[in-house]
């Protein structure tokens, strides 16, 4: 192995715990930030599931053939941001729904 392929081999690996590292500290931060117990929850489902659909079409992108691997950047590319959209406007709602009813806010 020549010095560039060793540093090719490095920098990949190096660069792939990293953004391993950023994914599970945004994931923890983006539990730890929430304000009451249902955004929590939904905060839980939504990160496992973004994690179980991560990890898949990473492991599709390893193994398929060559023709169809580069297919699923096309459903990845159009339901990736429109998840991200709807969870948002999601969380939104449950932080919304939450604060009317603590205790502090009842109506009179």
């Amino acid at each position: 192995m020549t010095d560039g392929a060793l540093w090719g081999w490095i920098g990949g690996i190096a660069g792939g715990l990293i953004g391993l590292a950023g994914g599970i500290v945004g994931t923890y931060f983006s539990i730890k930030n929430t304000n009451g117990p249902r955004e929590r929850a939904f905060m839980i489902r939504s990160a496992t599931l973004f994690w179980i659909a991560g990890l898949t079409f990473l492991g599709l992108l390893l193994f398929l053939p060559d023709p169809y691997r580069w297919l699923m950047w096309i459903p990845y590319s159009i339901l990736f941001p429109l998840v991200i959209i709807f969870g948002n406007r999601r969380q939104q709602a449950i932080r919304q729904e939450e604060s009317q009813d603590a205790p502090g806010n009842a109506v009179r």
